[in-house]
């Protein structure tokens, strides 16, 4: 018998173990992307308006789960348009030589009470660091929401470079918040 021939049946189980989890898709209606920077001691809630997600994860197995989080920085908003454009300049998220951050999950586990724990690396303004993003999920049958949050320092990826390092000013730490209405999870 031909050896190649025999291990054809074990391949094809090495495939289906390794592939990743089914994807669901994420309702940008009913998601959002937020941050929030401090100034002068007042939080300040930012947003990002155009970004794709792509997620394949299974609650059971969140092992084999992936996210990948695209995000044109471009489209920073803020409530007052100045300090979106200020937010846009070289100074700050430099959008028109880097205008687009990347999230890629490395691996995903499960803490207690649906909640998952995920690693992943954050690309933004040409520097990638290693992040650890807590995010819970709530599920009703197919249809779920999951909600994360992370705290990163502006000088790790060189946002306010320079005359924007003073943390009287602007605090060093900014929070990232999401939400993603998801369906096409698997039931459990």
């Amino acid at each position: 018998m031909n050896r190649s021939l025999a291990l054809l049946p074990f391949a094809a189980l090495w495939t289906l173990i390794a592939a990743p989890a089914a994807a669901q898709q994420v309702d940008p209606a009913g998601s959002e992307l937020v941050f929030v920077t401090t100034q002068m001691g007042v939080p300040v809630e930012g947003r990002f308006q155009r970004w794709a997600a792509q997620l394949a994860f299974d609650p059971r197995t969140p092992a084999g789960g992936q996210l990948g989080l695209r995000i044109e920085t471009g489209s920073v908003a803020f409530d007052a348009p100045e300090v979106t454009t200020e937010a846009q300049r070289p100074l700050w998220l430099d959008t028109a030589r880097f205008p687009q951050a990347v999230f890629e999950s490395t691996g995903i586990r499960a803490a207690a009470g649906g909640q998952y724990e995920m690693n992943g690396r954050l690309t933004l303004k040409g520097q990638t660091h290693d992040v650890t993003v807590p995010m819970s999920l709530t599920q009703s049958g197919a249809n779920g929401t999951a909600v994360g949050a992370f705290t990163l320092q502006r000088a790790d990826f060189r946002i306010g470079d320079g005359e924007g390092t003073d943390a009287s000013l602007v605090a060093p730490e900014v929070q990232v918040r999401f939400r993603l209405a998801l369906s096409g999870l698997p039931t459990p």
